[in-house]
């Protein structure tokens, strides 16, 4: 599915590795999990038409398309260990890769479902996300959307408020989508008012997903994130952040280490323009983080 054609339904097919690169920094396909995989895949795919130096170089692209995402580097390397072994062992690698994250993703959403409701109460909840973190953005279910499908299918989801989300407007064009589709009430927001709507009391919890979280539980996430985060621990309420334990990067100490995408200024506007892809939240303002193995 080509995510920069969303709401429209628009397929591509990648067949080398000049063509996946392309399509990570376009975004085509994008969303930290799903990029994992995408990138195992393409090793895969390396495997089948490139040996020696060539398939070096290929696997090193493909792990530096989009810097800030850890799990596409965790799945290039996943996938390249294989490679001993011959292209049908690194498909199986890729594959492995695959089914762990759709396990992930439905053991993410269940505890993040119970760590909310233990947080906020046993009754339907108003809740706020940043960018995307659904299905599309994984394998299938999502992280912090897949939090809301699992609260969802408890009766416990009164109204979800999405961010529409720089770059690209992947909140409103995707996860408004992904939320219609399962029969969710929400709003999409504008990014400037997203502070706003927490502090008007109309939200009960934020629930986003995250790209890099430094050992220190520093969390990088879609840019527009940070100012959530603060707008949450000024008014009180829970700020959960939702990712699978492939996205915590113990090599990464804190969150000034975390490199931060810079997006074209094309994106935004015809003249200059600063266009980062990501901010990082401290440690602190968050209030959990969940994956499918632990609440810290």
């Amino acid at each position: 599915v080509d995510q920069t054609a969303l709401p429209a339904l628009r397929t591509t097919a990648v067949t080398d590795v000049d063509g996946l690169v392309d399509a990570i920094r376009r975004l085509v396909v994008r969303g930290a999990p799903a990029l994992g995989v995408a990138g195992a895949l393409g090793v895969a795919l390396a495997a089948r038409t490139l040996d020696g130096p060539a398939l070096d170089t290929a696997c090193d692209r493909l792990a530096a398309a989009r810097p800030t995402a850890v799990n596409l580097a965790v799945g290039v390397a996943r996938a390249r260990a294989a490679l001993p072994g011959g292209p049908d062992a690194v498909l199986a690698a890729a594959l492995a890769l695959r089914d762990e994250d759709i396990a992930a993703c439905h053991a993410i959403g269940d505890r993040g479902a119970d760590l909310l409701t233990a947080l906020c109460g046993e009754r339907p909840l108003r809740l706020h996300t940043h960018c995307n973190a659904g299905a599309l953005a994984c394998v299938e279910w999502g992280t912090a959307l897949g939090v809301v499908r699992s609260l969802h299918a408890r009766g416990r989801v009164a109204h979800v408020v999405a961010d529409e989300t720089r770059p690209l407007l992947q909140g409103s064009r995707i996860t408004a989508v992904e939320l219609a589709a399962i029969g969710v009430a929400h709003h999409v927001v504008v990014d400037g008012a997203g502070a706003s709507v927490i502090a008007r009391g109309l939200v009960d919890a934020v629930v986003v997903g995250a790209d890099r979280i430094a050992a220190d539980g520093d969390v990088a996430n879609k840019i527009g994130t940070y100012p959530l985060a603060l707008a949450a621990a000024r008014a009180g309420i829970p700020f959960v952040v939702a990712a699978p334990e492939s996205t915590v990067d113990p090599a990464t100490p804190d969150g000034a280490h975390i490199e931060i995408e810079e997006r074209a200024a094309d994106e935004v506007c015809d003249g200059p323009a600063w266009n980062p892809a990501f901010d990082v939240t401290p440690h602190d303002l968050v209030t959990a983080i969940v994956t499918e193995r632990r609440v810290w």
